[in-house]
């Protein structure tokens, strides 16, 4: 988006900070926007995203949605935003077929600042209550800024091994291939092999541990993602979660370290 900054001065300045403050007294408050943003981020630290285990939870027969969102200014400014998703599925018991996707484009001040697709295709098969397939078809295509693409093609197994009320813990392996045209910058033809690991340990009432890690191998290096939490209820009214997020390559970038580490705390006290 163009920011234009216009210069003001004496009277014109002091009459437009006043209206400002007067429409913000009357509509929203900054402080509250702030506040609400702020418990969004920190319920977002607490609740725990379990994907589905192969198809469990699974509603039998076709199942989907659409969403389009678009916005336009004219005047000082002028934009044009267009968003679409769409996400369908189809499930008979035990094979199970998803497509995801994700179209976005952005115009500003008539040129195309943002033209781009995010598709996914996924078939899942059960084989028991611990053991299911799948296969993968994922990618993203940018027509603006750069004309670039990026495909992935994999296939792997899950496998579950604890599933008790208090420990869940799945597992994955896949191999696939990678294509990846980047308008001749590290252009990727390459295969791949992913392992990944889902934990969530309630080891008491007041205490549950969870940890996830992925690490995608290939021609280019490894990269190894593992996201340690624990949240603890202090009492009925305090709570808090604590994350340390490691990031770690084997083959970064010159002059860019190998390991990024970012520690959260989150504190909740609620009065009521």
């Amino acid at each position: 988006m163009t920011l234009k900054t216009f210069l003001l001065t004496g009277t014109a300045t002091a009459l437009l900070a006043t209206s400002a403050v007067a429409q913000t007294a009357l509509t929203a408050s900054g402080a509250e926007d702030r506040i609400d943003t702020l418990n969004e981020s920190i319920t977002d630290d607490f609740e725990r995203d379990f994907e589905p285990f192969g198809n469990e939870g699974r509603a039998l027969g076709f199942t989907g949605s659409m969403a389009l969102q678009a916005n336009a200014t004219s005047g000082n400014t002028e934009t044009r935003n267009l968003g679409i998703g769409a996400n369908f599925g189809y499930y008979d018991g035990t094979n199970g077929y998803e497509l995801q996707l994700s179209y976005q484009f952005s115009e500003d001040e008539g040129d195309v600042s943002e033209d781009s697709l995010l598709y996914e295709l996924e078939y899942t098969r059960d084989f028991s209550s611990a053991y299911y397939g799948f296969a993968k078809l994922q990618g993203t295509v940018d027509s603006f800024p750069s004309d670039t693409s990026d495909n992935f093609l994999g296939a792997g197994i899950g496998y579950r091994i604890y599933n008790t009320r208090d420990i869940q813990w799945d597992v994955q392996a896949g191999v696939g291939y990678r294509v990846a045209d980047l308008n001749g910058v590290d252009d990727l033809d390459e295969g791949a092999l992913a392992l990944s690991s889902s934990y969530y340990n309630q080891i008491n009432e007041s205490l549950a541990l969870t940890m996830d890690t992925d690490v995608i191998g290939s021609e280019s290096g490894t990269r190894i993602f593992n996201d340690l939490g624990v949240n603890v209820s202090m009492t009925e009214t305090l709570a808090l979660r604590t994350s340390l997020i490691t990031e770690f390559d084997t083959d970064p970038a010159p002059g860019v370290e190998d390991t990024d580490n970012a520690l959260g705390v989150s504190l909740v006290y609620n009065f009521n």
